[in-house]
């Protein structure tokens, strides 16, 4: 028997209907503003998707487009223009800015309460204090939805998180360990020694290292979850010169008890839980 596949389109489609009532509620429609900086084309992709997610909510979305070769001050002024709009409920900066502007310094330039992306110093400490109720990174908020909506039973279970940057790995391992989920987590990235074995220990893999088809099928324990956070593109002589892959070889679903899929997975999850943190920062505001 193959894995379960745990589907990112229908459970961020889920995340979208319970959104619709408390957009309802509110006193005015939710406001998000995305800054783009440069021509990068996953980055055009990305904030289209996001753009029709927002029409389809009924979110306001204003799209901030900035020259490639632009100042690092525009960048600035513009974040430092949107916190002071009253009329702007979420910010966000697409990744990656070009060359030589500094993304930490730009994230922790946005007002916190404005944070849909979840990476401000602020937001990320609230984690650390293990306060999950505020604005969280879209990813790792995204792969918790998707491991409740499978019914995965994460007390006393044994993770495996490969990766540990800010934006996924690192915050993805407290969220798992968190009180009320309560599994048992272990990071691990580039020097980690003998990492096939530490993930066939392992209830559940997140595999979020940016490293096509990483982890095979014997790195897997039968039965096991696998969250495939990784999207990567590989050239190939098709005719739009390439395809994606996760971080997972497809064939691990001949062992995993569930499976994300690449594309389908994580992707429309991150968009469904950007919709939510800009619906959650606008009920702070109001």
């Amino acid at each position: 028997m193959g894995a379960t596949r745990i589907d990112g389109n229908a459970c961020g489609a889920a995340v979208e209907a319970a959104l619709a009532e408390r957009i309802a509620a509110l006193a005015s429609p939710p406001h998000l503003a995305v800054v783009i900086v440069g021509n990068d084309p996953a980055s055009h992709v990305y904030v289209g998707a996001k753009e029709r997610a927002c029409a389809r909510l009924g979110i306001r979305s204003t799209r901030i487009d900035i020259a490639e070769d632009a100042d690092y001050s525009e960048v600035v002024s513009t974040v430092k223009k949107l916190n002071a709009d009253t009329d702007v409920n979420g910010i966000l900066v697409q990744s990656p800015l070009p060359k030589g502007m500094d993304e930490v310094a730009i994230t922790d330039l946005i007002d916190p309460s404005k944070d849909v992306d979840g990476f401000h110093a602020q937001n990320l400490g609230r984690l650390v204090q293990g306060d999950a109720s505020g604005l969280l990174p879209c990813t790792p908020a995204g792969v918790m939805r998707m491991l409740e909506w499978a019914n995965v039973d994460l007390s006393g279970k044994r993770a495996v998180v490969i990766g540990r940057s800010r934006i996924v790995g690192m915050p993805q391992s407290l969220l798992l360990a968190q009180k009320g989920a309560d599994a048992t987590v272990t990071i691990a990235h580039s020097r980690t020694s003998d990492m096939a074995a530490l993930c066939r220990e392992a209830d559940v893999i997140i595999a979020a290292v940016g490293r096509s088809n990483m982890v095979m099928p014997d790195w897997v324990k039968p039965g096991a979850t696998v969250i495939d956070v990784g999207v990567n593109r590989v050239d190939d002589d098709s005719e739009k010169g390439y395809h994606l892959t996760g971080d997972v070889h497809p064939d691990v679903g001949e062992v995993a008890g569930a499976l994300s899929p690449v594309p389908g997975g994580v992707g429309p999850m991150t968009i469904a839980m950007l919709m939510s943190n800009t619906v959650r920062a606008t009920e702070m505001q109001q």
